[in-house]
């Protein structure tokens, strides 16, 4: 047999393992998804699709979910729109140093931002 007649099976066996792979991944890529949507609960932290983070605030529905997005703020949102659980910041997870302590005065901020000085208009005469 020819060498050149094996190349065109070995290379469809070779792309068709490719595709069966990939979609392998994807449907589990999907199934970690939809694994972590079902199961979120009222005080976890989240992220959403858009970037925005929130806090569960209700699970009553299989398709809505309520996310708290600020103190009193109750937004209702689709569950697939929940990318991912992020854990909250807590005050152990601050981490301040000694020298912020000994150069902040009373009432200044810590900042180090600088004010940018004003723009000048320029008005017709």
């Amino acid at each position: 047999m020819d060498p050149s007649n094996l190349l065109l099976p070995l290379l469809i066996i070779l792309v068709g393992g490719m595709l069966f792979f990939g979609s392998r991944r994807q449907r589990k890529a999907v199934a970690a998804q939809q694994q972590l949507q079902t199961s979120l609960t009222v005080g976890d932290r989240v992220m959403t699709t858009s970037g925005l983070f929130a806090t569960v605030a209700g699970v009553d529905s299989e398709t809505d979910i309520d996310l708290e997005i600020a103190p009193g703020v109750v937004t209702t949102w689709l569950r697939a729109a929940v990318r991912e659980k992020v854990n909250p910041t807590t005050d152990s997870d601050v981490v301040e140093s000694e020298d912020a302590d000994e150069e902040q005065t009373a009432g200044e901020p810590a900042s180090t931002a600088e004010i940018a000085p004003p723009l000048e208009s320029k008005t017709k005469s």
